[in-house]
């Protein structure tokens, strides 16, 4: 288990990352296993770049793709489109 993602959301704080090459910005929201085992981290990014070019939006990462995530000083309101329970995770380990 990741302990900076989990941390990033307990304290709702913005985490930057680097998945698939790219630097990343964003809100971490939940934090769970899938139904194979993976890990994943539902977040929204907020800057940075991306496979797909979207660079901003809602995003599935693979937690085992996630490379030197950081707690940032930049703290985050829940946004209202989030629901709880994200349908993706089998078990979760943190949510806002």
């Amino acid at each position: 288990m990741n302990t900076t993602i989990s941390e990033a959301i307990a304290r709702r704080r913005v985490l930057e990352l680097r998945y698939h090459g790219y630097s990343r910005v964003v809100e971490p929201y939940a934090y769970g296993r899938d139904k194979i085992g993976d890990e994943l981290l539902r977040c929204y990014q907020i800057s940075g770049g991306s496979e797909s070019g979207e660079r901003t939006g809602w995003k599935l990462l693979k937690v085992r793709d996630v490379f030197m995530p950081v707690l940032t000083k930049q703290d985050f309101t829940v946004r209202q489109e989030y629901r709880r329970g994200d349908r993706a995770m089998v078990y979760i380990f943190a949510e806002v």
